[in-house]
């Protein structure tokens, strides 16, 4: 299962990075494959220890803020291991050429 969440803390100003880096060093310790990307992070895993970090993740940044919106799309596919790198490597083989990562 690939999940993608952006969580965005709301009435801290219009710099949330000190937050955001207090979920990324959660989401680094899960041990979880993660992607991080200017709009949000990936991460490949099973559906509850991938709740289980994003629910930490937002409490996370709950702590220190009044509001935070949480967005999780979820692309769940059985038998297909290892997609957080596959699924770009399908579509730079169908383009012929690497992508800007």
């Amino acid at each position: 299962m690939l999940v993608a969440f952006s969580i965005v803390p709301i009435g801290l100003g219009s710099s949330i990075g000190d937050q955001l880096a207090e979920v990324l060093k959660i989401v680094d310790a899960s041990g979880l494959p993660y992607k991080v990307n200017p709009m949000g992070t990936v991460i490949e895993g099973e559906w509850d220890e991938i709740m289980k970090l994003v629910k930490k993740c937002h409490a996370t940044v709950m702590k220190t803020g009044e509001r935070a919106i949480t967005t999780i799309p979820i692309d769940d596919r059985k038998g297909k291991p290892n997609r957080i790198d596959a699924q770009v490597k399908s579509i730079e083989l169908r383009i012929g050429k690497s992508l800007k990562k």
